[in-house]
This record gives C-alpha cells, sequence and structure tokens, in this order.
C-alpha cells in the first residue's frame, strides 16, 4: 500500500561533478586557454614592440606586470588542466585535489593599481582585465567543486533529520 502523502525518495545529485563535465566548465577551459594563446601572443608580437617604445619607468611596469599576467594565467591553466584530467578520469578528485595544493589561485597577485596601468599599452591593460575576470571565474568554480558542500542523501526513514542535517551543513553547523 503506498502513501500518497509519503514524498518521492530520489538519490542525490553530486553537484560538484556535474559542473565540473558541464558546458560551463568546457566555456570556462576555452576561454582560459584562449586567453593564454592570446597573451602569448601578444607578449611575443605586438607588446614586444610597444614595450620597446616606452619610458623608462613605464618599461619596467610593463615588464612587472607581463611578468604578473603570465603567472596568473599559468596558474589558472595548471588549475583547468587538472580539473579537466579529472574529467577525463585521469585523476580521481581525490587526487586533483592534492595536485591543487600546488596551484595559488588566489595569491597570484592582486589588481594592479590604476596608476601603474595607465602608462601600459591598452592592449596590455585588456589582457590584465580579462586575466583577473577569468580568475575570479575560476576561484568562484574551484569554491563550488572543492568546498566539500556536497548534500549528504537523505535518510529515507526520516526524512526531516535528512533536511534538518543538510541545513546545518549548509550553515556550517554540527548536529
Amino acid at each position: 500500500m503506498s502513501n500518497e502523502f509519503a514524498p518521492e525518495i530520489r538519490p542525490t545529485v553530486a553537484f560538484a561533478a556535474r559542473l565540473a563535465s558541464s558546458p560551463a566548465f568546457k566555456d570556462l577551459f576555452r576561454d582560459g586557454m584562449g586567453l593564454v594563446e592570446e597573451t602569448a601572443t601578444y607578449l611575443d608580437g605586438s607588446g614586444r614592440l610597444e614595450s620597446k617604445a616606452l619610458d623608462r619607468s613605464a618599461a619596467l611596469a610593463y615588464a612587472t606586470e607581463s611578468m604578473r599576467l603570465t603567472t596568473r594565467l599559468m596558474q589558472l591553466a595548471s588549475w583547468l588542466l587538472l580539473q579537466r584530467a579529472v574529467n577525463e578520469g585521469e585523476l580521481t578528485q581525490e587526487q586533483a585535489a592534492q595536485e591543487k595544493s600546488k596551484v595559488r589561485l588566489s595569491s597570484v597577485g592582486a589588481a594592479t593599481p590604476d596608476a601603474t596601468l595607465v602608462d601600459l599599452p591598452e592592449a596590455l591593460r585588456e589582457l590584465i582585465g580579462k586575466a583577473m575576470r577569468l580568475q575570479e571565474r575560476v576561484m568562484h568554480m574551484d569554491k563550488l567543486l572543492y568546498s566539500g558542500a556536497e548534500p549528504a542523501a537523505p535518510n529515507p526513514r526520516n526524512m526531516v533529520a535528512g533536511q534538518i542535517d543538510r541545513l546545518a551543513a549548509a550553515f556550517g553547523m554540527k548536529r
């Protein structure tokens, strides 16, 4: 005899796993790797020419900012490649989490002060802005994937207790 008022019990969806293999990740990966390529092309081509036309202090700022940009993009690319390896079954999420400890997403550097950016070529300023936005996107996805906030499977015998456990976990409380 079925109870028409009993809630349907469904397995929980592993949000992080679904997100990692979603079109959102694929877009992020494509954007990140595209930005790495765009930056390399600029720094090896027209950026090199533009930097030679700068005065001494602006040339120093250019060198500093191009190095910071390159470092930021390499850290972001490392994270993206690790996550892609998980998606393709080459690494487990746990292995990636261990390797990810070598990737510095938040300590790559803060935003460059506007006073420094003023004297830099516009193309470099645009690349720095794109890299900062990419860093924000990657950090957001990293937080979703590695925060350990997967919901627990509900207990079919006590749905209320399962919901209370999920609320407690969402607010960082122990029950």
